[in-house]
């Protein structure tokens, strides 16, 4: 291919990033038109898809991660011909498929929500994981390559350590990564905060690093190339490039390598947007325009991707017809299918912890689910998720045999992976770790609260009861903090995360199975780290049966009353102290209770209304039990109503003491409702 046209297609790129900006008067052009040569070599000459189908399941995937460099990314599927040339001009307007930061969708070219910076380099990381998961069990026919690229931002968040130290500890050769190196940061140059080698330490984790001037197109291609046929490690290639490449100013001087294109439009950066656009061959009269050998480039480009699909979808019906048990198989992995789950049949110890049945959930799902992977921050034996991956085994270099990545202490590289491995399609990815660092994992889990991902994470040790680790290790406000995201609604209109946690073993399997029905989000399970009694079945029923209705969000787990004089509202292990507090209160009191185990106030407030009211009558009392911040249950037990939970942090102590300290005793609790009652009267 001549250059000439290549470097017409580049400036076009540039010309229509800008445009989007000056446009919308909002957006960041400096890093879209500094990396618009490199994009339109990936795109033009690498990047394999189906122009007729973009979600085909063995496609290529590029990953963005500086998403504020979205216009770039329009700008490149525009010239594929994924979106229009009235979506770009109608760049970050209400409900545009061009927002400010690229949003999820595949069937546009997007792969990945991005703009917290390290976040997509990461869930590209996930999705190389992903794919060679897939490769080892269906052949290397579907092999394909995952591409990312990342900025200096990305490159300096704390991110990006575990990112760079996993991918090169499994030896991801389909991984290739183009770091974006102009020196130029949003309020700085990068040489005000970091003078790190770069390549040094990328080549100190397995990375093979190639290093070339990022504005030339013969050494694009000649990295990538090389990169393409790499068969041992990751590939990091770091390209110098040009913050707002080609940027003129009224006079017609130079106005490149400023920080000031970075985040604004550049006529009110210092250049001009005119002369800029003469400058790269264009019309400023019509700066949308796609020039005629672009567009014919383009139509070319399209034809030969086209072709290479229609090739490898060939090969793969081939493979189909010799292979219809696989065939039926992967087909199953990308459809979310899971045939043959019974969670009945998954038995308990009685009176076990609920992050131990949980551990017995994943032996039984090893055995049943062949696309799960599991991941712990190095607490699979805390977090018990060891019992999945006894039965699976661990990834190790160029070995993708097994189902579990040991993902080292790194909490918020181990979430961004699953939302890649999620991303990519064809697994289920669930992670480990102590409650108290989901922390750690929060920017991670909003990122795939907002692209609808099905995800699990596991979260142990949930609540003061860790006991002599004391309150560093305590979590008191972490599930307030989380149900606020069962509150806050995903663009489908749907509660962006479902938070569970279940009160015995029983309700643990009812929490898996929701789960694994929970398809367009992610869920998190709150789990105990101490050994909870089980809850009696009630009359003429069974446990079992019983702890179904926690799929309701919240039931009542004794014998109902159909007048109670008083409601006792909890989840998890305080579930069991209200039930004792419930019979205490009956034998020494006369009063009549029902005990409402609450496992997710998002399901229950999603059902029915004359469900709601039938478990919380509006007149009836109503006494709240959680060990964490009282806000926790203010949603279920309302305005009237009491709540014991901590308004502190905890302290170092056997967890008996700590709960006699802090009143988690049935005594004090019936003492407590008994107070509410007399209130009342």
């Amino acid at each position: 291919m001549n250059n000439s046209v290549l470097n017409r297609a580049a400036d076009n790129i540039r010309i229509l990033s800008m445009s989007m900006v000056e446009k919308s008067n909002s957006g960041h052009p400096g890093g879209a038109m500094g990396a618009a040569d490199f994009i339109n070599i990936l795109y033009g000459e690498f990047l394999n898809f189906d122009p007729d189908d973009l979600a085909w399941p063995f496609r290529d995937r590029f990953f963005l991660d500086p998403g504020h460099m979205s216009p770039m990314l329009y700008s490149i599927l525009h010239l594929t011909g994924a979106y229009s040339t009235e979506e770009l001009e109608d760049f970050r307007q209400w409900q545009s498929p061009t927002p400010g930061h690229p949003e999820l969708d595949i069937k546009r070219g997007v792969e990945n929500t991005s703009g917290p910076l390290g976040q997509g380099h990461t869930m590209a990381v996930g999705a190389a994981i992903a794919e060679r998961f897939l490769r080892e069990r269906f052949g290397e026919w579907m092999s394909h390559k995952i591409y990312a690229l990342v900025s200096d931002g990305g490159v300096q968040e704390e991110i990006s350590q575990g990112a760079g130290r996993i991918a090169g500890y499994l030896g991801l050769n389909n991984l290739i990564m183009f770091y974006d190196s102009n020196d130029i940061q949003l309020s700085t140059l990068t040489d005000a905060v970091t003078s790190e080698d770069t390549a040094a330490k990328y080549k100190a984790w397995g990375w093979r690093v190639i290093s070339i001037d990022g504005s030339k197109t013969d050494e694009i291609r000649t990295a990538l190339k090389s990169a393409n046929n790499e068969k041992d490690k990751p590939v990091l290639i770091i390209g110098k490039t040009v913050m707002g490449k080609g940027a003129v100013t009224e006079s017609g001087e130079s106005f490149e390598h400023q920080c000031s294109t970075h985040g604004q439009p550049i006529s009110n950066a210092g250049a001009s947007f005119d002369k800029t656009i003469n400058n790269l061959g264009g019309d400023p009269s019509n700066p949308f325009i796609v020039f005629t050998e672009v567009k014919q480039y383009y139509e070319s480009v399209l034809n030969k991707k086209q072709a290479y699909a229609n090739k490898l979808q060939a090969e793969q019906k081939k493979w189909e017809k010799l292979n219809p048990l696989l065939a039926k198989k992967y087909k199953r992995f990308f459809n979310k299918e899971f045939p043959g789950l019974d969670f009945s049949e998954i038995e308990h110890k009685p009176g076990i912890a609920s992050r131990s049945a949980s551990g017995n959930v994943l032996a039984y799902l090893a055995d049943h689910v062949e696309n799960m992977i599991v991941a712990s921050a190095d607490l699979s034996n805390s977090d018990k998720t060891e019992a999945f991956l006894k039965k699976t085994g661990a990834f190790r270099y160029h070995d993708f045999s097994g189902a579990f990545l040991e993902a080292g202490v790194s909490e918020l590289t181990m979430a961004a992976i699953s939302t890649g491995m999620a991303l990519h399609g064809g697994v289920i990815p669930a992670c480990a770790t102590f409650f108290v660092f989901s922390d750690y994992m929060k920017p991670a889990i909003r990122m795939a609260a907002l692209m609808e991902l099905q995800v699990v994470y596991i979260w142990t040790h949930d609540a003061f009861r860790v006991g002599e680790d004391g309150p560093t290790h305590q979590p008191v406000e972490h599930e307030a903090q989380l149900r606020l995201l069962e509150q806050l609604h995903n663009h489908s209109g749907h509660r962006s995360l479902l938070v569970l946690r279940p009160a015995d073993s029983y309700e643990t399997n009812v929490a898996w199975e929701l789960a694994f029905e929970n398809k367009n989000r992610p869920t998190g399970m709150i789990l105990s780290r101490q050994n909870i009694p089980d809850i009696p079945a009630k009359k003429h029923s069974t446990r079992a049966k019983d702890a179904e209705q926690a799929r309701y969000g919240a039931y009542v787990v004794n014998d109902a009353v159909d007048q109670p004089d008083l409601i006792l509202i909890g989840n998890g292990s305080e579930v069991s102290t209200l039930r004792q507090a419930a019979e205490r209160l009956l034998k020494d009191d006369g009063i009549a209770v029902n005990v409402v185990s609450a496992i997710s106030e998002g399901l229950f407030r999603d059902q029915e209304n004359s469900y709601q009211k039938s478990i919380l009558p509006d007149d009836i009392p109503k006494f709240g039990l959680t060990a964490g911040l009282p806000s926790t249950l203010r949603g279920v037990v309302g305005a009237n109503g009491v709540i014991h939970g901590l308004d502190h942090f905890g302290y170092s102590a056997p967890a008996a003491v700590l709960d006699e300290k802090f009143g988690f005793t049935p005594k004090n609790i019936a003492r407590e409702a008994m107070s509410l009652l007399e209130s009342k009267r």
